[in-house]
């Protein structure tokens, strides 16, 4: 344990935190299809900056997602799925550099904030109708892109899309797996070039993939038909308090 704390440069309260909120964030992953990432950073982003928390969470969403690809796939609108990347593809660098300008306590400040706004517009079910239009398939893709490089939350944007194109909930989930499972093929790239995959990042990104894929395996035995209706206020209500909860942490700290 000693030795693995070392490689991680934890220490054990931190990686005890770490290993119950990606066994919870992949439980969630596996029921709802999203929000993996955006729990991981609303519960860890006042323990470790987005910066060094955004390789972690790629490399959670890419064991999650290689688990769940062949169920997304079959479920997923591919014209939707393939719209959205291809903006996120231009969306995630510019965030990504202004995630490594910013100063640390504004990097946070936008990650958890970007959580909350998204979750609240999702609940309150707002359904902008350009978003059902062509120009606002690869916008929301962007907007998703630069999401997810502030704060890994892509997923919620490309959910607030789909709300607006009134689908079902099986589909909305499997163009979420689709969706992320592309992106984060091409985030490594960003996230190599800008030096942020580094030692740490994949030595803590392999000691949190089996209790996250452990979760994401619960995840997928509880979504059944008589549960899909509850996915989705569940994931985004425990987004809202676990974000809020952030913020007023590093308020207190601040």
């Amino acid at each position: 344990m000693e030795s693995l704390l070392d490689l991680t440069n934890l220490t054990a309260t931190q990686f005890s935190i770490c290993v119950a909120v990606v066994f919870i964030a992949g439980m969630v992953r596996g029921f709802a299809g999203f929000a993996l990432s955006a729990l991981v950073m609303a519960s860890l982003a006042v323990t470790l900056p987005p910066v060094e928390l955004l390789p972690i969470c790629w490399m959670l969403e890419f064991a999650a997602g290689f688990l769940m690809i062949r169920g997304g796939f079959k479920d997923a609108d591919k014209g939707i799925a393939f719209g959205l990347f291809a903006g996120s593809a231009i969306g995630s660098p510019i965030a990504l550099y202004f995630t490594n300008v910013l100063p640390l306590e504004t990097s946070k400040l936008i990650a958890l904030a970007i959580i909350i706004v998204l979750a609240i517009l999702q609940l309150a079910k707002v359904r902008a109708t350009f978003l059902a239009t062509s120009p606002g398939l690869y916008i929301s893709g962007f907007t998703a892109g630069v999401a997810n490089g502030f704060a890994g939350v892509g997923g919620m944007v490309v959910a607030l899309y789909v709300l607006a194109r009134d689908k079902q909930a099986r589909m909305m989930r499997g163009s979420l797996v689709m969706f992320l499972f592309m992106s984060n093929i091409l985030a490594l790239f960003y996230l190599i070039a800008y030096g942020m995959m580094n030692q740490f990042a994949i030595t803590r990104g392999l000691a949190l993939v089996l209790p996250c894929l452990a979760g994401v395996i619960v995840g997928k035995a509880l979504f059944r038909p008589s549960l899909e209706r509850y996915y989705k206020p569940f994931c985004l209500l425990l987004l809202v308090g676990l974000a809020s909860f952030g913020l007023i942490r590093l308020g207190v700290t601040s």
